[in-house]
């Protein structure tokens, strides 16, 4: 058991032979132990030196081991879901010394990254994917007459996701050759570990179990009532000690539940079941943060870890006491509660990311986490407005898209009263482009009904949530990740007039048309260029009276915006410019037409021409 995060990398001497999985499959099985011991504390080191997930990783060291030490990756497939408890595949496949360059720009990615190495089969960062996408690879199996194995690993979070169960559905009707390993560590799904279970699971698991059951199906098929009684012996003492049914029902062979870290009893079941036929579903328990006490004692805290700070870099984070984005949300949905009681909080999975812990514990029958489930949260809010309710759904810009439908067919054909805080809007830095809110601007104006703001600064995002929150109907306020910029806060909760943009200063010849948050380094461009500077804060609908008014003085309209250029906040702009046949000229500033990779925000940004001297550059190539 580890305490602390070693300073110093530790002394690894059997996890230094392993370069591939081939060395670990080189070792006694009775080595295993240490290899695991070895692992976890040189995933302590490396994440304390980065930050990052590793709870989830600690939770999955013996499975990890296990899963390599059976299967002969990469020819054999393994699927992991999300990739936060990748880490110590990662460790194990060619990247043990890189670690240290995890979420930095050039780096190894926060998630499974097919780019990256032979042995990502699958590139993750949302939830829920791996079973689809496992599936679809035993298909491509069979079509090559290929005998690989391939194995999907799905915690039980993701599995509360839909996709997870119209995966699981199509497998047990495909009756494909495929593996399912149920990472089971926060026991939502079930409590009952214990030696009854483990005994059944261990015989469930077994080589002349599963002999005689299958043999015995040729037997005592044609004993049509024999059968029945001997299928329903079996299926009524799995329903006494594990929660088999739901899977066997989907046409699953069920193994559970398995201690997760007894790495020798896990490599004894892998040999037993891998080469058993059809769906089979193996159910193990594990513990989030395992062998590291501060990370077991508090598994969602420690969720993820910071890279520990230097005394200067902490001396820096202190002396920034602006609050986050998501803080300054959690707490004007605290303070509109107390006036507003129709007023509900919804959110998928993402509680303490969206800043709504405080809420959940002064309004619990106010507060609504659906688990890992974007779709139904959308339409679970469109069923609160329906009936007079106020919901405000708290959700990642990445995560909206999942729920995309649902927002058009659920919420805006039926003009409903529901505000979405979007939370990471734009670049999200270390977790890299499954994470980025680089497109809900461009997915969120072509819908009809929706009002969309812009926020350039904490407490524009007060006024515009409240603006969200009065409008009847659809209404989505989206702003970044991380620290806001330490301006006053307005204690009174105040609404704006819809559609209407403000000036920051005067100027002449250029106006700079900012949405968002960009709007602090648009200031010293308009300094240096004596520009006018208009904080738009609504993409839907624009100022359309002030892009008139500007039109007298102003040659060309600069916009600026932390979102995809195509089909964004500038391409409004320039639709109107077109539709009123003005002679402006126009220039749109924002994220190319990529996929970003990982790395510090700053840097990010300037990559993309998104600081002050990016867009000073793109103005003055554009005058040129």
């Amino acid at each position: 058991m580890f305490e602390k995060i070693p300073i110093e990398r530790p002394e690894t001497p059997l996890l230094d032979g392993i370069d591939s999985p081939a060395d670990l499959r080189e070792l006694e099985q009775e080595q295993l132990n240490a290899v695991a011991s070895e692992l976890r504390h040189y995933l302590l080191y490396t994440v304390g030196k980065t930050g990052g997930h590793f709870g989830a990783g600690l939770g999955v060291v013996e499975l990890t081991i296990a899963l390599h030490y059976v299967f002969n990756t990469p020819d054999d497939k393994l699927v992991w879901d999300v990739g936060h408890q990748s880490y110590p595949h990662k460790i194990l496949t060619g990247r043990r010394e890189q670690m240290l360059t995890m979420r930095q720009s050039g780096g190894l990615a926060a998630f499974t990254n097919r780019a990256e190495s032979e042995y990502d089969t699958f590139g993750a960062g949302h939830s829920s994917t791996s079973i689809s996408a496992a599936l679809g690879m035993v298909v491509a199996a069979r079509q090559q007459e290929s005998d690989r194995k391939i194995v999907s690993v799905i915690g039980d979070g993701a599995m509360t996701a839909g996709l997870a169960f119209e995966a699981l559905n199509h497998a047990g009707d495909l009756e494909e050759d495929i593996l399912i390993i149920l990472n089971d560590n926060n026991m939502s799904i079930s409590r009952n570990v214990g030696g009854l279970s483990s005994y059944f699971a261990r015989m469930w698991a077994s080589k002349p179990y599963n002999f005689l059951r299958s043999g015995s199906k040729k037997v005592l098929s044609a004993l049509p009532p024999a059968w029945k009684a001997a299928h329903r012996a079996e299926e009524y003492i799995k329903g006494m000690v594990s929660p088999a049914t739901i899977f066997e029902e989907l046409g699953f062979t069920y193994f559970g539940l398995i201690d997760g870290h007894d790495v020798n009893g896990l490599v004894d079941i892998l040999e037993n079941i891998k080469d058993i036929k059809g769906p089979r579903l193996l159910h193990v328990v594990t513990q989030k943060g395992k062998g590291y006490l501060p990370a077991e004692e508090d598994p969602f805290g420690m969720h993820a870890l910071s890279k520990l700070a230097s005394a200067s870099e902490k001396t820096r984070q202190t002396s920034n006491a602006a609050p986050t984005y998501s803080k300054v949300f959690g707490d004007w949905l605290c303070q509109t509660a107390e006036t507003e009681p129709d007023v509900v909080g919804i959110t998928p999975a993402m509680s303490e990311g969206s800043g709504m812990r405080e809420f959940e514990e002064k309004f619990p029958d106010r507060f609504f986490d659906v688990a890992i489930a974007e779709q139904h949260a959308v339409t679970f809010a469109a069923g609160m407005a329906c009936d007079g309710l106020k919901p405000v759904v708290a959700i990642y810009s990445t995560f909206l898209q999942r729920g995309y439908d649902q927002l058009i067919h659920d919420v805006a054909i039926q003009n409903l009263d529901v505000l979405f805080a979007i939370d990471r809007a734009g670049l999200v830095g270390e977790d890299g482009p499954t994470h980025a809110g680089s497109f809900d601007l461009s997915y969120l104006r072509c819908i009809p009904n929706l009002v969309v703001m812009a926020p350039s600064d904490e407490n524009e995002a007060r006024k515009l949530l409240t603006t969200g929150l009065n409008y009847p109907g659809p209404a989505a306020v989206r702003y970044p990740r991380g620290k806001a910029t330490g301006c006053e806060i307005d204690p009174v909760l105040e609404a704006l007039a819809l559609g209407k943009s403000r000036v920051i200063r005067e100027g002449k010849g250029i106006a700079l048309l900012v949405f968002g948050t960009l709007l602090a380094a648009c200031r010293d461009v308009a300094e240096e260029i004596d520009a006018t500077l208009v904080d738009m804060r609504f993409v839907k609908p624009l100022d359309e009276t002030k892009l008139k008014e500007l039109e007298d003085n102003h040659s060309l309209f600069v916009t600026v915006e932390e979102n995809a250029v195509k089909g964004g906040a500038g391409s409004a702009v320039n639709e109107f410019l077109e539709s009123e046949s003005m002679e402006v000229q126009a220039l749109n500033i924002g994220l190319p037409d990529a996929f970003i990779d990982h790395g510090k925000p700053e840097e990010m940004l300037s990559a993309c021409g998104l600081d002050s001297q990016g867009i000073l550059k793109s103005i003055r190539e554009r005058l040129a």
